[in-house]
């Protein structure tokens, strides 16, 4: 209500982003909970913005965007850095691996994990827990998209061989607890997708796997490994661009809707 007492206006594809546009240029705020993201090129308008809310509520100014919901922010005149350091060394110490002997993949290769191998966990909430802390960790981690894929299926009933390998993925964050993505300040504004499935990947259910990365210039914005929900066909791997188009519409629409100008979207596999 605030927002529109202030003319911001609810995008139509991501209810929790406003934006407002006027004479001086944009203003744009981002809504989570009780916290708030404001950015845009119009200070005048950002300044009103925040004697309006601290009218409205008792607020507190942070300063320049350094860390917000886990998320560190480096911002230069390259770019801005993003990643998880310190949520990941946070998971490493409650888990005990401070001190665990590192790896150089998140998986082990050619490892094929079945839900019906070995013993159950004692304390599933466990296993539980710490893969849902590597799918948030994913948000600035595409590296490990697909490890945590694979290892949350089983968290309705996970076994040993599973927590061993959600281990291995905390070892591999131990050698890089740094890792994250950098948005190029000198990036075009062109999205290119790409994107990848192999067949039949899954002993069990025999079903592919698809993974996609959608990059606005050099920068990526959107990454997911995914097991599809059907039996593999052999013409699957030429027709993966055409699934994409899903995928792709949302970061075009988020676009048209900041009226920000594009140049058209392309899709490739790998």
């Amino acid at each position: 209500m605030a927002l529109s007492e202030a003319g911001y206006i609810s995008s139509t594809v991501d209810h929790s982003l406003f934006r407002k546009t006027g004479p001086s240029g944009s203003s744009f705020v981002l809504v989570y909970v009780d916290d708030l993201l404001i950015t845009g090129d119009d200070i005048i308008e950002i300044t009103s913005l925040k004697q309006h809310l601290h009218r409205q509520f008792q607020i507190k100014d942070l300063g320049d965007l350094r860390y917000f919901l886990g998320v560190e922010v480096a911002k230069t005149d390259r770019g801005i850095f993003l990643c998880q350091r310190k949520y990941t060394l946070d998971i490493l110490a409650d888990m005990g691996m401070t001190a665990c002997r590192p790896a150089h993949t998140p998986m082990e290769q050619h490892l094929k994990l079945n839900p019906d191998d070995g013993e159950f966990l004692p304390n599933p909430s466990t296993y539980r827990c710490l893969i849902g802390r590597l799918i948030y960790l994913n948000f600035t981690r595409p590296d490990i998209s697909y490890s945590v894929q694979v290892l949350s299926q089983f968290m309705h009933a996970p076994r040993r061989p599973h927590l061993d390998a959600a281990l291995h993925i905390l070892r591999y964050l131990k050698t890089t607890p740094g890792h994250g993505i950098f948005l190029s300040a000198q990036s075009s504004l062109q999205l290119r997708a790409y994107a990848d499935s192999d067949w039949a990947s899954c002993p069990f259910t025999r079903c592919s796997t698809t993974g996609y990365c959608i990059l606005l210039g050099d920068s990526p914005i959107s990454w997911r490994s995914k097991k599809q929900s059907t039996l593999s066909l052999l013409a699957e791997s030429s027709i993966v661009p055409w699934c994409m188009l899903p995928e792709i519409q949302w970061p075009l629409y988020l676009l048209i809707d900041l009226r920000i100008p594009h140049h058209p979207p392309g899709a490739t596999s790998l």
